[in-house]
């Protein structure tokens, strides 16, 4: 008999960040196999998995709760009233963002903790949400028979803060869809773009240190802004009133375009001369890989995870040093021959990175917990 798993899919109903991404792409591989009875939780239990792309009411419900908090904290409750009146067992229990709910029954339960932003960064996350972590987090995250985490750097924290034996936590790393992050002979997009440019992919959000970014480049020569432009990818967060400010006021060389789908996103990456990604604080990161996996140059904060990723293939610059990040995005972009160098780099180490192998390592763990 094949064992039943569920899988929260509750980060599928916004547009895809680095958890929505990761979530789906390790449950799309599920999807394919006939080892497991899979089920989805949305708020409800779905044999169904659903599509990034694809609109739907409870998408469009969820992203009008997220800006009431509310109205969101209430729906959480609703969510934790509703599993413990509607409780099937489980035999797997899969959790990919952090807080694995209490009422869910389950003989094991594998929690995905990708980062403890909410932790040392707390003024970079809504009160609300830090409000929820306070009260669950800690009391829910000792259900887990499994941590999986996207790092070692983070599996050191894990294993700082928590009380989890180290053969409990597992790091797998995440992945790039490589058959649509690559290089495109004419890529083109829809929208305007400049003709140069240097590209930040994140939300708009303090932890992603946009601002530093924005006034980074203010300091740049203003020959050097003439001809590069600044443009920003990523849905607006919280907190950022100050960083669109900055943006409205120099539209002439700042350009942001809000969230875009993969697709576009794939040749936006293309397109861009560099590539800067200056956050504080990841558990893992994302975009400069899909960056390096599209043969954009990539230059890097060089704090918490990232240098474990990118390893040689970014240069790096203290994030909290303006001035160094400055001189780093001029020094490459003055420097074709470093250019080509971190391109050459980039392409080899975003190839060891793919949403097949995580898959597998995903599907591998859950086999051996399920003794399978």
């Amino acid at each position: 008999m094949r064992p039943k798993i569920l899988i929260d899919g509750i980060a599928l109903l916004s547009p895809l960040t680095g958890v929505g991404r990761y979530t789906y792409e390790i449950a799309k591989k599920l999807n394919t196999l006939n080892d497991f009875k899979l089920n989805y939780y949305y708020g409800y239990v779905s044999k169904t998995l659903l599509k990034p792309s694809k609109p739907s009411r409870l998408k469009h419900l969820k992203s009008l709760v997220t800006k009431m908090p509310l109205l969101k904290k209430a729906a959480r409750e609703t969510m934790i009233l509703f599993n413990k009146i509607y409780r099937p067992t489980y035999d797997l229990y899969w959790q990919p963002v952090l807080i694995p709910s209490s009422s869910i029954k389950a003989k094991k339960t594998v929690t995905s903790v990708h980062d403890f932003s909410f932790i040392l960064y707390r003024d970079f996350h809504p009160k609300e949400r830090i409000a929820y972590f306070d009260k669950y987090f800690v009391k829910n995250i000792v259900r887990s028979d499994m941590i999986i985490t996207g790092s070692k750097y983070t599996k050191q924290e894990i294993m700082q803060r928590l009380e989890f034996d180290e053969s409990q936590v597992k790091v797998i790393y995440h992945g790039i869809n490589h058959d649509l992050f690559k290089i495109y002979e004419n890529p083109k997009v829809d929208f305007e773009l400049p003709t140069n440019f240097i590209l930040c992919v994140g939300s708009i959000e303090p932890r992603k240190n946009l601002l530093g970014l924005l006034q980074a480049y203010n300091l740049l020569d203003e020959n050097i802004k003439k001809v590069y432009k600044l443009v920003l990818v990523g849905f607006q967060g919280w907190e950022n009133k100050e960083i669109m400010d900055l943006i409205n006021v120099n539209r002439e060389n700042i350009h942001y375009l809000g969230f875009i789908n993969d697709n576009e996103l794939a040749k936006v990456y293309n397109l861009a001369t560099l590539f800067v990604f200056p956050s504080f604080y990841e558990g893992f990161g994302l975009p400069p890989l899909e960056a390096m996996a599209c043969g954009t140059p990539v230059i890097s904060s060089n704090l918490t995870s990232m240098p474990e990723i990118y390893s040689n293939a970014a240069e790096y610059f203290d994030p909290n040093n303006i001035e160094e990040m400055k001189n780093k995005i001029a020094l490459v972009l003055k420097d074709e021959e470093l250019q080509n160098d971190l391109i050459a780099r980039g392409l080899e180490r975003a190839n060891a990175f793919s949403w097949e192998r995580s898959a597998n390592e995903h599907i591998n763990l859950f086999k051996e917990i399920l003794k399978i």
